[in-house]
């Protein structure tokens, strides 16, 4: 059964303690949360204590990549104090897109960062944008990383749906390297509250369960109430 989780980079705004914003999470009614570079000054220790506490799980974090490069063992022993299996690459930017070339260098950049965690027992996954499809003839910068790569993904269905394409389709693609989607929406191309915006939402959760997806992870990166926004997330995901 997939479960549910926040990228707590939807919260990053909320002016809590971050042990309070952990209640929020578990009172809303999720199964997990996603780590996204803000710890609130507390040690792993401290945070897996607090998450054990309110039978919260952690999906795999998102890690700036210059971090996974400089301190892969690190990043592992801090992660998987939380009771994380794997670390996210939440963003390379558009040119690393650009070209054919330059995606290529991604993909062994990528793939190089994935054997370094490997030999942790570490997985990586990659998180998609938009600039990720430039055109590419019969394929795209996505595509053509996601075949030259051995790295999970991480779809993210609004960012999907933002650059024309079908999340859906995405999903099924690559379902045997699919363990967490991002549940994101968007309104041509506007950050929105979800279930207001372009995404069909319910067939981004199906296809999710169909190739036996672990999470559906809730983000929303400028909501106008972040604290209401943990519950309206909560809420729409439960009810898919």
């Amino acid at each position: 059964m997939v479960r549910t989780a926040i990228n707590l980079y939807s919260v990053r705004d909320l002016d809590l303690p971050m042990a309070e914003i952990l209640d929020r999470c578990a009172a809303a009614g999720y199964d997990g949360v996603q780590f996204s570079g803000g710890f609130g000054g507390l040690s792993a220790g401290e945070l897996a204590d607090h998450l054990d506490d309110l039978d919260l799980d952690v999906t795999a974090s998102h890690v700036d990549v210059d971090e996974l490069e400089s301190d892969p063992a690190g990043v592992v022993e801090f992660h998987e104090t939380l009771g994380a299996d794997g670390a996210v690459v939440p963003w390379l930017g558009p040119e690393r897109f650009e070209t054919r070339e330059a995606t290529l260098e991604t993909a062994d950049r990528v793939d190089a960062i994935a054997a370094d965690l490997g030999e942790r027992g570490f997985d990586l996954h990659y998180h998609n944008h938009d600039h990720e499809f430039t055109g590419f003839g019969d394929t795209t910068g996505f595509g053509l990383f996601a075949d030259h790569t051995d790295a999970l993904l991480e779809p993210d269905v609004g960012w999907i749906e933002t650059a024309g394409h079908d999340p859906v389709e995405i999903i099924e693609r690559y379902g045997d390297r699919v363990e967490i989607v991002h549940m994101k929406d968007m309104d041509d191309g506007e950050f929105c509250e979800i279930g207001d915006g372009d995404v069909d939402m319910g067939a981004c959760a199906d296809a999710a369960r169909e190739v036996d997806a672990e999470w559906l992870v809730y983000e929303h990166d400028q909501p106008e109430d972040p604290g209401a926004s943990i519950d309206t997330g909560a809420e729409f995901l439960a009810g898919l």
